[in-house]
């Protein structure tokens, strides 16, 4: 548990290696906003279309070797931006991470569903968030420390170093990460077949949840401090604070998720419950009924709240998984439905900045609410979808 969440925490990290050295690009490299904006939307896009491919790989030729050919890239990609010398070297650093990034969620659960005991898999899923949400909180600082205290260059370096020590530390346990082939098949199996996977239709209910789950969140994680400072007045520190909070929350609420998540439980009504409660806050920050003051408290409880769900939406998927097509399926379906997740943070920027851009910044927790509501939905259909 430990290692694969340090694995997804090294992810999460290089989520972040390129944002926090922006300002230090546009400034050596005579960029604009656009230009930089292109790096996220490529690492974003490489990574969605990777992961349904990197599923595949996963099923095939196990978990622990795809692992570390993702951890690999990520490093080259630290070292493609030490070494850039333009736009062209940057890209080809977000094209490294985003190609690294792709494995995680399909080689993660595949370890996590095989090499974890049923009774333990919520607290392991619950692991495997909070060290996500620990990569996000130490990229920004890590780069921008060294950024500011040496060049941008030398940030490349320490995140192509962090990359190496978690490379190396993932060869040294392998004896931990290796697991043997097959497993329990349903009735059906056939559909193994390499993508005929894909003709299931739980395998797409899965990925619209993930989409829509993402969407949401991926416009809090882009706009939240805007959005607050235009809604509420808040000032930008006020409201990049409430940001972090909201993250912190949210991996207090993987704690307690960890511990809600138990095998056999109808996992959907646990997701339907607490992202209801979500949207509701949502719906209340949108309708400008709390004071001011208020609003840091509403997005802790905002992020506590749909912090819960996330063990029981990873136990969701792993019931439909086993019950439509088998435990050798784990990789793929991973893959499929996390790109979903991919495609969600890519569109939120574009969908959620025109109503900000269009100073309509109540309609963002509106849209956000609407995004859940649809989880919930798909959430629902997967559990209840025949096989």
């Amino acid at each position: 548990m430990s290692l694969v969440g340090f694995a997804h925490g090294t992810s999460h990290f290089f989520h972040l290696m390129l944002p926090p050295l922006f300002p230090w690009f546009m400034q050596e490299f005579s960029l604009g906003f656009t230009a930089v904006g292109v790096l996220t939307s490529v690492f974003y896009a490489i990574s969605g279309v990777g992961q349904a491919v990197a599923g595949v790989w996963v099923d095939r030729f196990g978990a622990h070797r795809v692992l570390c050919a993702g951890v690999s890239l990520l490093t080259l990609s630290g070292v493609a931006v030490a070494l850039a010398t333009g736009f062209n070297g940057l890209l080809l650093a977000a094209l490294l991470a985003g190609m690294g990034n792709s494995v995680f969620h399909p080689a993660d659960y595949a370890l996590l569903n095989r090499r974890v005991s049923p009774p333990r898999l919520g607290h392991a899923f619950s692991t495997h968030g909070i060290c996500g949400n620990l990569g996000w909180a130490l990229a920004p600082l890590l780069m921008t420390a060294l950024a500011t205290a040496y060049n941008w260059r030398v940030a490349g370096l320490g995140a192509a170093l962090f990359g190496a020590m978690a490379l190396s530390l993932l060869i040294w346990k392998r004896g931990t990460l290796q697991y043997s082939a097959g497993g329990h098949q349903p009735d059906g199996s056939a559909r193994l077949a390499t993508w005929s996977f894909l003709r299931v239709r739980m395998v797409w209910l899965a990925f619209a949840f993930f989409f829509f789950l993402t969407l949401g969140f991926g416009a809090l994680q882009n706009f939240a401090p805007a959005l607050l400072h235009q809604l509420y007045g808040l000032s930008l520190l006020s409201a990049t604070s409430a940001l972090s909070i909201y993250l912190l929350a949210g991996s207090a609420g993987l704690v307690l998720g960890g511990f809600i998540a138990k095998p056999g439980r109808a996992h959907e009504f646990t997701v339907s419950a607490v992202l209801s409660g979500g949207a509701l806050l949502a719906l209340l920050l949108a309708s400008k009924a709390i004071p001011g003051v208020l609003v840091i408290p509403a997005m802790a409880a905002m992020g506590f709240t749909l912090g819960i769900a996330g063990p029981s939406r990873d136990l969701l998927v792993r019931q439909a998984t086993k019950a439509r097509l088998g435990e050798a399926a784990f990789g793929r379906v991973y893959g499929m439905v996390y790109s979903g997740l991919d495609v969600g943070l890519a569109l939120a920027p574009i969908l959620f900045g025109l109503l900000l851009d269009n100073h309509y910044p109540q309609w963002v927790f509106v849209g956000f609410a609407a995004s859940l509501g649809f989880a919930i939905i798909a959430a629902r259909a997967v559990a209840h979808d025949g096989p």
